[in-house]
């Protein structure tokens, strides 16, 4: 009897862990992957998850210009540290074919990013983020980032 509750208890765990995560899910976990390396220094691992046609802040920056900003952002501020606040991811489907699967996807967000060389932050903003993803495989890369201060009020 034991046994046959444990082969229960494993099916339904097996059938758990294979549930296919939503494209919000994913858009998701590859932010806070991105939000992880850039933390702990690894602008490699970052870049990772930005696609090679990169383009943000209204075209400004291309991917090697975004790369240049977050070495920048990560070496000024030996403690780097990112916080985001309610994500909305936007799916949408451009393949022709019938399968309906998610090519792109929008998230926006507020993130509030902060940064010094101690303990505590010296220096902080708060942003509002418009961002652009497009599937790769089973990995959803950054296509475009445009990002501004958000104004606190007094």
């Amino acid at each position: 009897m034991k046994r046959f509750i444990a082969a229960i208890l494993m099916s339904v765990l097996l059938t758990a862990c294979g549930a296919e995560l939503s494209v919000e899910q994913q858009v998701i976990a590859s932010l806070e992957r991105m939000e992880e390396a850039a933390e702990e220094g690894r602008h490699l691992e970052f870049m990772g998850y930005v696609d090679e046609s990169f383009s943000g802040q209204s075209g400004v920056l291309d991917r090697r210009g975004f790369h240049r900003f977050m070495l920048f952002q990560i070496n000024e501020n030996r403690r780097l540290r990112a916080q985001f606040f309610p994500i909305h991811v936007q799916a949408s489907i451009t393949s022709p074919d019938t399968s309906q699967v998610a090519t792109r996807a929008t998230a926006q967000f507020n993130i509030l990013v902060t940064g010094g060389a101690g303990l505590l932050p010296e220096r902080g903003q708060l942003f509002a983020v418009d961002t652009a993803w497009v599937r790769d495989g089973d990995d959803w890369l950054l296509s475009g980032a445009n990002w501004q201060p958000v104004a606190l009020q007094q």
